[in-house]
């Protein structure tokens, strides 16, 4: 059975790597962005063979969300797969000292506050049609980062907005245990973006003097290529779990 995917913020940077990886192993997709121009990159994914479509959603707004579910709803039926991935930065690095409360609550509700809900809201249908048909697979995984563990004091907001969203995954594997739901957290570390070309430079020489273990920036793929790992259902004895997507950067060495 073919089975949809929702990626939010799934039309750009490691959204777009996790949408093409699952369009690849034959995912219907529904991805979400907040611009409409995006929604020219759907052709490419329908290349791959299955039905794709965009939907503009702001995830940290709830009308927006709720319209979304309902065109997905009218457009696919249901949905056996929620990648939470939209999410920004700091729109300035400030010392804690200076941080703005208005910069922490807009990063907040957009990382951590939308896609906790979203989850709410997805779970609900997932529960349902377990209900109506026993045989139905739901998952969940959340792209963070290794700022929920690693403190910057410089985007001090970005990394409490991971850190929640890491406790976010292991209370919904607890809870969506009952209904064989498994939840993922995926923390990539230096990934190739366009959000992370003000700091290439910094960060090429970091890697060229062994920060990671693995010598070269992450890719989209290769989180698009986990996402497809964990949701295939390859791993059945598993779930609550962080997969470190790091290059080996926070293995602990002497």
């Amino acid at each position: 059975m073919t089975k949809t995917a929702l990626v939010t913020g799934g039309a750009r940077g490691i959204g777009w790597g996790i949408s093409e990886a699952l369009a690849k192993d034959g995912w219907r997709l529904a991805v979400c962005g907040t611009k409409d121009a995006a929604a020219d990159k759907i052709s490419e994914l329908e290349k791959f063979g299955q039905k794709a479509k965009y939907y503009q959603c702001n995830v940290a707004e709830p009308l927006d969300r709720e319209k979304m579910l309902i065109a997905i709803q009218r457009d696919f039926e249901t949905i056996h797969l929620l990648v939470n991935n939209a999410g920004v930065g700091a729109r300035v690095r400030a010392d804690l000292l200076d941080m703005t409360e208005e910069n922490y609550e807009r990063l907040m509700k957009i990382n951590l506050t939308g896609p906790f809900f979203l989850t709410q809201e997805i779970a609900k249908l997932m529960i349902a049609q377990k209900s109506k048909t026993p045989e139905f697979s739901g998952c969940i995984i959340n792209i963070s980062s290794i700022s929920a563990t690693v403190a910057s004091v410089s985007r001090g907001e970005y990394c409490i907005s991971k850190a929640g969203v890491s406790m976010a995954t292991k209370l919904w594997a607890v809870r969506l245990a009952e209904f064989g739901f498994p939840v993922f957290e995926i923390r990539p570390g230096l990934i190739k973006t366009d959000m992370t070309e003000a700091v290439t430079e910094k960060y090429t020489k970091l890697i060229n003097e062994g920060i990671l273990l693995q010598p070269r920036w992450g890719l989209p793929s290769d989180v698009g290529q986990t996402v497809v790992t964990l949701a295939s259902g390859g791993l059945p004895y598993v779930t609550g779990q962080v997969v470190m997507l790091d290059g080996g950067m926070l293995v602990e060495r002497l």
